[in-house]
């Protein structure tokens, strides 16, 4: 492509096209900025599924904006013919497939990520063993913050090579696990029914999702996890510890003895919940 080619490409540059490409970007730019805004302002005003909707729709509406802005943009800057614009984005998109290999992977994972929805703003997922809360889904990566409040980066190009588990999906309702290690000689139905009681009477529980309580046996005693649901997902922790430390004082009161780690360990199980 020679010179006179190249410049044919593009259109005359006038004050007025200028001012047309400025309105456009900073209309993008405030658009993108009241979308970031004012939408997690009104989900932080909502409850259940209502907040998880419109904290789902931040990422789309955010490519819409800027899709239409580019659009917009690449119209203005180059002449309208189906030639000129082949031209340009073969020649585009082969430098950036080249340079900006994963970035460009990142991106389009993005895209399928705001309409497969494998995880939303407000979702509890894991990813590469980091396990938080999705506060932020950006056009390359989303953000999420641990329980220890770090902020984790983490690229939509995992999409393709990583388990991601999503422990409510959206929904307003997220399970807990609290575990129980107790030593062989106990009666079991008592302690189920026991842990049962603890869960329906916390101050943190859903009461129209099921509570159920598991028991599994191990050469060094019985492990029981008792499963319910948190009236808000992030409500988990504070449930859990409720759970744990009602759980522990409800069985010592029995009483039953708790499984010691030195027959967990011979046993060949560990005291994770």
């Amino acid at each position: 492509m020679d010179a006179e080619q190249l410049t044919n490409l593009f259109r005359r540059i006038t004050p007025a096209l200028v001012i047309e490409l400025v309105v456009v970007l900073l209309a993008a730019m405030v658009l993108a900025w009241m979308v970031q805004t004012l939408l997690p302002w009104l989900a932080s005003r909502l409850h259940g599924r209502r907040r998880h909707w419109v904290l789902a729709l931040i990422p789309t509406l955010r490519i819409v904006v800027v899709a239409v802005a580019v659009g917009w943009v690449v119209s203005l800057i180059i002449e309208p013919s189906l030639r000129n614009m082949v031209a340009i984005l073969g020649a585009v998109g082969l430098a950036l497939g080249f340079a900006l290999k994963d970035y460009v992977s990142s991106l389009f994972a993005g895209v399928v990520a705001a309409y497969e929805r494998p995880y939303r703003p407000g979702d509890w997922i894991e990813v590469d063993g980091c396990y938080g809360e999705v506060r932020h889904i950006g056009l390359r990566a989303l953000e999420m913050v641990t329980p220890d409040d770090t902020v984790v980066v983490v690229p939509h190009l995992k999409l393709w090579t990583e388990l991601i588990r999503n422990a409510n999906n959206g929904e307003a309702s997220l399970m807990c696990v609290a575990s129980f290690y107790l030593a062989p000689a106990h009666d079991a139905h008592r302690v189920r029914r026991v842990l049962h009681d603890v869960a329906l009477s916390s101050p943190f529980v859903q009461l129209n999702r099921p509570v159920v309580v598991v028991m599994e046996d191990a050469p060094w005693g019985s492990r029981y996890r008792v499963k319910a649901y948190p009236l808000d997902p992030r409500q988990q922790f504070q449930f859990v510890t409720d759970l744990t430390a009602r759980g522990k004082a409800a069985l010592q009161a029995i009483p039953v003895e708790f499984a010691r780690v030195e027959a967990m360990v011979g046993g060949g199980e560990s005291n994770a919940g």
